[in-house]
């Protein structure tokens, strides 16, 4: 699976980018047909609560996932949208055995 790390209004350090690896391959285990996955996170608006952004989309053959959460911080925001992720993968794959 092929991981594009993009931070939008601020440098991100290494630590985030090995934070948002290590999780995003667990994807893997809900879906061996990921292709690839994107990771955007930016500042919304500097200095306000829940102003850290993270877009996660997920590409998957003839779909493309996508899920957007806010939240205080960048970690806090990626999983929870990586909670929602995991739940459209599951709802995707079910419609797809159907």
């Amino acid at each position: 699976m092929n991981v594009n790390f993009q931070a939008i209004h601020f440098d991100a350090n290494a630590k985030l980018e090995e934070f948002v690896q290590k999780k995003v391959v667990k994807l893997e285990q809900y879906s061996d047909v990921i292709t690839s996955c994107d990771v955007v996170m930016k500042v919304v608006k500097p200095e306000v609560a829940n102003n850290k952004e993270v877009m996660l989309k997920v590409n998957v053959p003839k779909h493309e996932l996508v899920v957007t959460k806010t939240a205080d911080s960048f970690e806090e925001a990626f999983d929870n949208a990586m909670d929602s992720m995991i739940r459209e993968i599951v709802k995707e794959k079910e419609k797809n055995r159907k």
